[in-house]
């Protein structure tokens, strides 16, 4: 009996330029690489392949958009901005070959209307869009009042709060529902919008000011949209650091440069191998337990919390949530069902799937309810 054919390895280009969300880019992008695509980051406005997207977040391209211009591809996927950052030549080029030889594309917030619609590939196509740029759609398009729509080979979606659903759409269409399933599961992915989190031991926290962090992308993005001071800060050798599934960010400084600041709050990102390098960190543990000494907020997601918080006695005396795989490894699991939990100064959440509840309860707790519900609003998160 002849062993079954090799699935093919999808190619997927995702161009990115100055404006765009950042949560709508690196969301699909972590996605499809966790599907086992190839996806190819693309800087579609010159000047190098450093791109600085929304809310001062700087992502390292894969390639420029010339590059890409000969290679066919099975995906072409926009993330949006209220810039329209997909309005370089290039990128129409690409894109309207790719749609004429029947390939699938894809965009998402601004870039259906923006993008596609101008470049005449919506005509006759249900499509969606962020609600503040749906009146943008021309007559040919049949809006549809809905997070994500799939209507032939084309995939819209809403905005930043639907980047995951979008996401696994487009994971669908490429492998099949049974893929995107697997990948969701075990992300705890939820498509209803808001976010709610269970607080022990409640305790009002302090900010000085405008509050000060460091973390990753969906948080810097929710935080920053509260105008919280955010400092990313790398615990490698140099700024330009590799996120899990290979996407390249800028960090602002390098850990040293922070370390004798005062901050409101220190988030930990999770993520294996990553969580696990962050344990044998000496300077970001002594930061962190510095923090908890002087009972100022400190936070983790996913695996974070059982590979930096728990060996460190971080957690003494704490409840927290973790992972799902990583719940054994906590002295007490016994409140790991919380996708987001408070306890007194600590913050935690589980997986992916959670890091928007966790950023926006995260924006409650140091700024009040009314700031988190601006930010779920401009994320569409309500």
């Amino acid at each position: 009996m002849a062993s079954p054919a090799p699935v093919k390895n999808k190619k997927v280009l995702v161009p990115i330029a100055a404006g765009s969300e950042p949560v709508e880019a690196t969301i699909p992008i972590d996605v499809l690489r966790r599907a086992g695509a190839d996806v190819t980051i693309a800087a579609a406005s010159g000047g190098g392949l450093l791109v600085d997207a929304m809310y001062g977040v700087k992502i390292v391209a894969d390639a420029s958009i010339a590059d890409c211009a000969d290679t066919s591809y099975d995906l072409v996927a926009l993330p949006g901005s209220p810039a329209r950052p997909t309005s370089a030549a290039a990128p129409e080029s690409i894109a309207r070959r790719h749609a004429l030889k029947g390939g699938l594309y894809a965009a998402i917030c601004a870039a259906p209307p923006l993008a596609l619609a101008r470049w005449g590939l919506l005509n006759g196509v249900k499509s969606t869009a962020h609600q503040a740029f749906v009146d943008k759609f021309p007559a040919e398009v049949t809006a549809v009042d809905a997070n994500v729509v799939v209507d032939g080979k084309v995939v819209t979606a809403r905005g930043p709060a639907m980047a995951m659903e979008f996401a696994l759409a487009l994971v669908e269409q490429l492998y099949g529902k049974e893929k995107a399933d697997q990948i969701a599961k075990p992300m705890l992915v939820r498509y209803e919008p808001g976010y709610t989190f269970k607080e022990l031991n409640p305790i009002q926290w302090q900010c000085n000011g405008t509050p000060k962090e460091m973390e990753a992308i969906t948080i810097i993005d929710a935080l920053r949209r509260a105008n919280a001071d955010v400092v990313v800060a790398s615990l490698e050798d140099g700024v330009e650091i590799v996120a899990r599934h290979n996407t390249r960010i800028v960090t602002d400084v390098l850990l040293d440069a922070a370390a004798d600041q005062q901050f409101d709050l220190i988030i930990v990102p999770g993520g294996m191998p990553g969580a696990k390098t962050l344990a044998g960190k000496e300077k970001l543990v002594a930061l962190l337990k510095k923090q908890a000494e002087a009972n100022r907020p400190y936070a983790a997601i996913g695996a974070a919390t059982a590979q930096v918080l728990e060996p460190h006695g971080l957690l003494k005396g704490k409840k927290a949530t973790t992972d799902a795989s990583m719940a054994g490894l906590l002295a007490d699991a016994s409140e790991c069902e919380n996708r987001v939990l408070v306890d007194g100064n600590l913050i935690t959440s589980r997986s992916p799937g959670t890091a928007m509840e966790f950023a926006v309860a995260i924006v409650e707790k140091l700024m009040g309810s009314e700031a988190a519900r601006e930010v779920a609003e401009g994320l569409l998160f309500v």
